[in-house]
């Protein structure tokens, strides 16, 4: 039951969101979390369960994630993908400075992305300060919702990308 909610989930689960959807005790959940993470981890799988701030989702692993293009489409244009990029290695990055340097198409992709979880806006004098959620570091299988470590890891993928 635990691997069916973590498969169909839209978001990351809790595990008391578990508990509470299928009546399992959440000790059981709990041991069902850590074998199915050894289990995928064991079998060199490429969906991993990933854990980050208490929430539990179904993922590709990120050296998997460059084939996934073959075969699905992008979750978003390339220039939101841009713009989101730009805010994790930034953070925290003022949107007035994110539409001087990405352009004023900066405002939609940053309505797109707290919209889809990724990125938190809090107003800050005339303007809004943007920070990364940890919803972004779980889509993307950082592991870390640190800003040196986020940083760390786009740096990673870019070097990654001109290898290939």
């Amino acid at each position: 039951m635990v691997e069916a909610a973590l498969f169909a989930a839209t978001d990351s689960l809790r595990v008391s969101d578990i508990v509470e959807r299928t009546g399992l005790e959440e000790a059981a959940v709990r041991y069902a979390l850590k074998d199915l993470r050894m289990e995928y981890d064991m079998r060199d799988s490429a969906i991993m369960i990933s854990e980050a701030g208490g929430e539990y989702r179904m993922m590709l692993r990120p050296d998997c994630k460059k084939f996934t293009g073959m075969f699905a489409r992008p979750e978003m244009p390339a220039g939101v993908m841009r713009t989101l990029s730009t805010i994790a290695y930034n953070q925290p990055v003022k949107q007035s400075k994110l539409v001087e340097v990405r352009g004023p198409r900066a405002y939609e992709d940053v309505h797109i992305l707290v919209d889809m979880g990724f990125v938190s806006a809090k107003v800050s004098g005339q303007t809004k300060e943007l920070t990364t959620t940890p919803k972004f570091s779980e889509q993307f299988g950082i592991g870390s919702t640190k800003k040196a470590d986020i940083r760390k890891w786009i740096e990673e993928q870019v070097n990654a990308g001109k290898q290939d």
